[in-house]
């Protein structure tokens, strides 16, 4: 095995503590653990934290540590993670002061996922900092705009990873090389399932925040892709849809119509509020049908959703909208590419005439393309990180 690294890790599980949002990076401390690496997790993101019980943000920071507390107990990690609870007090908790600042002044490699360091150079006495892109083309696309905040926000960093695996594609260039990369997967936390509902699902947000325009271009949301495929329950029936939906940020899901068009709508919070119920609910699923968000489908990406892999790695096909990926991934078993409501209609065809095949196809996928042990090793190597005396 090679040399241990220290590892700082950084995400929003503690900002937005939704079951779906602690895989996506807790997935990134397991891995590097089993790697073999000194890794921690820090969320520093200068934000206050939203709490589900209110149905929105909190000054208050009770309920952030204490469900960070317990995930982190959960696996293992008790004296592992710091969170920065900015206001109205300034206030850390999880590591003491003295570990935090020793943490951070020896770290061979901080991974600031998703951007969400709110102060990167205060981590700048790491040897190596890598930005992990998991928004790709609207941050290009910001980048193209002229948000200079955001340029020397990234100008920090050493290195950059995009889940926007064929970038360009038709999203602007930028003065940055973006490396592909794609969410790891810990797949002993996701052992292929057995029995199961006969439906159909997926977890998404209607909207997560505001279309962005370049050079007459619109990338927009999730909503404006699943209007072209409202009429799908009538034309795969019997066979069942349903969505966890959220109300959405800037555009309300429209359930009324959702429900008379066929879908069922049921509310994340109540299937999938926690890292085990959203573990159990992709499990028990058949397969999943999702969207992409307009953004990723016009702009080429080969962006592959985080929650996607999940369903994979569980033995659950995905049927999903093209962004471009199929020239990455596979996506003739196990995964199905659409691009509008005609190809929708046969991939779901296609997956009940051959359901055991798709889903041995799933497991394989996740083991070729997601296992954790892979990803984060071309992370650690493309970055260039090499371990210190600690």
């Amino acid at each position: 095995m090679a040399e241990s690294l220290r590892i700082i890790t950084t995400g929003l599980i503690g900002q937005y503590p939704l079951g779906g949002v602690a895989w996506d990076y807790i997935q990134y401390v397991l891995g590097f653990r089993r790697l073999g690496h000194d890794v921690y997790y820090f969320e520093d993101t200068g934000q206050s934290p939203y709490v589900p019980k209110l149905g929105g943000l909190s000054k208050d920071s009770e309920y952030t540590v204490s469900y960070l507390a317990d995930l982190m107990e959960h696996f293992g990690l008790t004296d592992r993670w710091a969170y920065h609870f900015p206001y109205p007090t300034p206030q850390w908790f999880g590591l003491s002061d003295h570990k935090r600042r020793e943490i951070v002044e020896s770290a061979d490699l901080v991974v600031n996922i998703s951007g969400t360091l709110a102060r990167p150079e205060e981590y700048r006495s790491a040897k190596r900092m890598a930005f992990i892109d998991s928004d790709p083309v609207f941050t290009q696309v910001k980048l193209a705009r002229g948000h200079r905040d955001l340029q020397d926000w990234i100008d920090v960093h050493d290195i950059c990873f995009s889940f926007g695996e064929t970038l360009p594609g038709n999203a602007p260039a930028t003065d940055y090389t973006w490396h592909p990369t794609r969410q790891p997967i810990v797949l002993d936390e996701w052992p292929r399932a057995t029995g199961g509902r006969e439906v159909l699902t997926t977890v998404m947000n209607w909207t997560s925040y505001k279309s962005l325009e370049h050079e007459g271009q619109t990338f927009g949301q999730k909503d404006m892709e699943f209007v072209k495929f409202l009429d799908l329950p009538g034309r795969v029936s019997p066979v069942e849809l349903e969505i966890a939906v959220n109300e959405g940020k800037t555009k309300r899901a429209p359930r009324e119509l959702l429900a008379h068009k066929g879908w069922h709508v049921v509310n994340p919070d109540d299937v999938c509020g926690d890292f085990k119920s959203y573990r159990a609910y992709l499990s028990n699923s058949k397969a999943e049908w999702s969207v992409a968000k307009n953004g990723y489908v016009v702009g080429r990406c080969g962006w592959f959703s985080c929650r996607s892999a999940c369903y994979l790695a569980a033995g659950r096909p995905v049927v999903v909208q093209s962004t471009g990926f199929e020239s990455v991934l596979p996506s003739d078993l196990g995964i199905l590419a659409f691009t509008d409501i005609d190809s929708a209609t046969r991939c779901i065809e296609s997956l009940f005439r051959d359901y055991p095949r798709h889903s041995d196809a799933a497991v394989d996928i996740a083991k070729e393309y997601f296992d954790s042990d892979r990803v984060l090793q071309r992370i650690i190597d493309t970055a260039g990180a090499a371990p210190t005396e600690h």
